[in-house]
């Protein structure tokens, strides 16, 4: 049976399979904002893993502004954004729009990281809405997918898991 989300209502399928608290984090492979390669053992302590379908929509704006506030009160913890726009629009991105304390990380390569996560999209080749927390044992302490990609993750639940994953 396929997972899906909607997008205004519409339904859609997510390629592989869904990630749950207690699971690895699967490894990956994305793109830095200067396209080197970016890994999972790129990265380390706990973590915040944002995925939006991109930063040019009104949600995702919001989202990724909101976690790039609240890192602020997150000692220790790293928050990563990961979509399919280019390296490219999500430099001048955050440029536009001051955000300095999310690194922002592309999956257009091959779509590895929505695949592994779960998050991928399949017919539109974008990321679904999802959050999940990663301690620094990189297992998943906090997995939400958004069920209507048009709709916000629960801020409170992610950075709740994240304070206490430190």
């Amino acid at each position: 049976m396929s997972r899906q989300t909607t997008l205004k209502g519409n339904p859609f399928d997510l390629l592989g399979e869904g990630l749950a608290p207690g699971d690895a984090a699967p490894a990956f492979t994305l793109a830095g904002n200067d396209l080197s390669a970016v890994t999972l053992d790129d990265t380390s302590g706990v973590r915040i893993f944002n995925v939006v379908p991109s930063l040019d929509t009104p949600v995702c704006d919001a989202q990724i502004r909101r976690f790039n506030d609240e890192a602020t009160g997150l000692d220790g913890v790293s928050v990563y954004c990961v979509s399919c726009d280019l390296p490219f629009a999500q430099k001048r991105w955050c440029g536009a729009a001051g955000v300095d304390r999310v690194t922002t990380l592309s999956d257009y390569k091959d779509g590895n990281f929505g695949s592994a996560w779960g998050t991928m999209i399949d017919a539109l080749r974008i990321q679904s809405r999802a959050v999940f927390v990663v301690n620094l044992h990189n297992t998943i302490v906090h997995a939400e997918y958004v069920p209507e990609v048009t709709e916000h993750p629960n801020y409170s639940a992610a950075l709740q898991a994240a304070s206490g994953a430190a």
